[in-house]
């Protein structure tokens, strides 16, 4: 089976769009389209044909390009059955347990609310890929809109279970500003150090940062390195607050 291509979007101020294609069938989905003209211009370049777009969150920086494309391309809209009623361009709900493919490639849908209420992930197994929408960032996590740290703590355990190879396709580019905050909260952490300097390297040419792997945040992400799910409350709280 064919690797799959998978191509970043920057869009609006710090958004990040993720088109996903598989040779072998042709098709190519995108995961939440914050708007459509970069989405358009990708597919034109590469001469690639839309086949569905997949959403892990109703919030409109991840929906806005749904209506544009749905129309353009004819093509359904996949999004978390938990927030039908915020996502109305949705065509088929999804939860916990289900699976959506392109090609013969298969994700499993897992349920990780939080930052939403209904948020879910992608975990491409055999592909060793998962898009994870606003639940986990590089050195960060989702602010908790809707959901509780114990939410977000039981999201948190589950993904860092993942292989650590397991690259995760985040939609932000937040890494400056929560590495910062991790220099904070885990002020021994000698791979956060190391990682900033890297960060701050690559922010100041312009460079992204994402995507990141399971590995990696294993070793840096205060979130991900909690205890319990009374620590990630609390350096939840103290990075919102946070200004440096």
């Amino acid at each position: 089976m064919a690797a799959l291509e998978i191509v970043r979007m920057p869009a609006l101020s710090d958004n990040y769009i993720w088109l996903v294609h598989d040779t072998a069938s042709g098709e190519t989905i995108v995961v939440d389209p914050a708007e459509p003209d970069s989405v358009e211009r990708v597919l034109a370049d590469r001469g690639w044909r839309l086949t569905a777009i997949w959403n892990t969150h109703w919030h409109p920086d991840h929906t806005g390009g749904n209506a544009a494309l749905k129309a353009a391309w004819r093509v359904p809209v996949i999004a978390p059955a938990a927030e039908a009623a915020k996502i109305p361009t949705a065509d088929r709900l999804v939860a916990e347990g289900d699976e959506v493919r392109i090609g013969e490639h298969v994700a499993q849908v897992w349920e990780v609310p939080a930052h939403t209420a209904g948020h879910i992930a992608y975990w491409f197994a055999a592909d060793g890929a998962v898009f994870v929408g606003d639940t986990l960032f590089a050195m960060g996590c989702g602010r908790l809109f809707e959901g509780t740290p114990a939410q977000m703590f039981t999201a948190m355990q589950r993904l860092r279970e993942l292989p650590g190879e397991t690259v995760v396709y985040c939609a932000h580019e937040y890494t400056q500003s929560n590495g910062r905050y991790a220099l904070v909260a885990e002020p021994g952490n000698a791979a956060i150090a190391a990682r900033m300097i890297e960060v701050e390297r690559a922010r100041a040419e312009g460079e992204p940062t994402v995507p990141t792997t399971i590995a990696l945040e294993r070793a840096t992400n205060p979130f991900l390195r909690a205890d319990t799910a009374e620590q990630l409350a609390e350096r939840r709280a103290a990075k919102d607050a946070f200004r440096g």
